[in-house]
């Protein structure tokens, strides 16, 4: 047999007690409780050793090897916190991970300390092989190590790494030779996760207003984002899904409030375009017109309180990030605030309008991203935590998945971690 892994809990007391890694400590006499730190990777002030220990966990456990595997931060840290949380002798105490000033996790062991573990598992049977005395747990802990999330080509960031060539191994019973049944624990993968895929489509639903009438629907998925233009005229070399606003003739009967509107539209000139970029949606103005923009309501803008921002022009400009509205979200399914906001509306051609009504304006443009309508949904769902939900993203390659609360809070935590500030 190769070199044996060495178990999580024993090798991570001694490095508590060993006391090389900066900020990895006890936090008592009895060492029950003790400190981990849990600095973002994309903070400002993020330094090598705030990441020591998920590096040399990896380096242990041998799923990183220094000048030969490529260093990835986010798995080294997903793949510690998951063999944590395996532990049943374990318990998240507290979650200081969002302290400005010293992140950290502390956790403490539920039973009389610390106690004696093993090192590695040395009982081989006659054969050289395990001896089935091994608990399932073990064997569930080399499994999942096995399958730690890696990037592959054809599944973007995040996959399982488990080939044909190489079949998972049955769980046994103990004392049985015949397989028993896996445990159901929470979903190895974060569903969630498909929201930050470059390759993944986020569907949007785009609807136009023409002095308050709604006058175009559709939903679409745009590869490359998405252009609102006035006419099928335009260089169509540019990216994005051209999308076409209607002319006015069709639904408006005053002859001036469509010449206006008509003029509006040629200011789009090749367009506004809305596409997204990881954790982002971002905007840029093709045309000569001035488009401001705002996070409002689904139903209506917040006219009240002004516009976010104008769209530039020459460069391109962020609207929305998901990071906020996830957090929000997590806060807003605790009970401690509101609904979070996610429709993006444009006034085009015009200043907006605050403190008037917004159906005075002649083109009013509503873009709501469906999948955070759905996460929204789902967050509203709520209930008992062990009642399971289905969500479906609405993004390209996503297929509906099941939840309880209590999994869907902990996939948006997750989902937060991998984001950046």
């Amino acid at each position: 047999m190769g070199t044996q892994k060495p178990r999580i809990l024993p090798w991570l007391v001694s490095q508590l007690d060993g006391g090389q890694l900066e900020g990895v400590a006890w936090l008592d006499q009895s060492r029950t409780r003790f400190r981990i730190p849990w600095k973002h990777g994309l903070r400002q002030d993020a330094q090598q050793e705030d990441f020591g220990i998920f590096q040399a966990w990896a380096e242990a456990s041998g799923a990183y090897t220094p000048g030969k595997d490529k260093p990835d931060l986010p798995t080294w840290k997903r793949n510690f916190r998951s063999a944590l949380n395996r532990k049943e002798v374990l318990r998240l105490a507290e979650d200081r991970s969002k302290d400005p000033h010293d992140p950290h996790k502390i956790y403490e062991f539920v039973t009389s300390g610390s106690g004696d573990f093993p090192e590695v598992d040395t009982s081989p049977d006659t054969n050289g092989r395990y001896s089935t005395s091994d608990t399932q747990e073990d064997t569930l802990e080399e499994l999942l190590n096995d399958l730690a999330l890696v990037p592959t080509p054809s599944e973007g960031p995040l996959s399982l790494a488990a080939t044909a060539e190489d079949p998972l191994p049955l769980l046994m019973s103990p004392n049985l030779d015949v397989p028993a049944p896996y445990p159901n624990p929470e979903p190895p993968e974060n569903p969630l996760k498909q929201l930050l895929v470059p390759e993944e489509e986020w569907e949007f639903e785009v609807t136009a207003f023409y002095r308050g009438r709604q006058v175009f629907q559709q939903t679409v998925f745009c590869p490359k984002g998405l252009r609102l233009v006035g006419s099928e005229a335009g260089d169509r070399t540019l990216p994005g899904q051209p999308i076409i606003l209607p002319d006015p003739g069709a639904s408006l009967t005053d002859r001036g409030v469509v010449g206006y509107v008509r003029r509006v539209l040629n200011s789009l000139g090749n367009g506004l375009a809305l596409w997204r970029a990881g954790q982002w949606l971002w905007a840029q103005r093709l045309g000569h017109g001035h488009t401001f923009w705002a996070v409002g309501e689904e139903f209506l803008p917040d006219s009240g309180h002004g516009h976010d921002g104008e769209v530039p022009k020459d460069k391109e400009g962020s609207v929305f990030d998901l990071r906020p509205f996830v957090t929000d979200l997590i806060a807003f399914i605790e009970g401690s605030g509101r609904s979070p906001r996610y429709t993006l509306w444009f006034c085009v051609g015009e200043l907006w309008p605050q403190n008037q009504p917004w159906t005075k304006k002649f083109l009013m443009v509503k873009v709501v991203p469906t999948c955070l309508r759905s996460l929204l949904e789902m967050a509203r769902l709520g209930g008992a935590s062990s009642l399971e939900n289905t969500v479906d993203l609405h993004i390209s390659n996503s297929h509906p998945f099941t939840l309880t609360s209590d999994q869907y809070k902990a996939c948006l935590q997750d989902l937060v971690e991998d984001m950046d500030f």
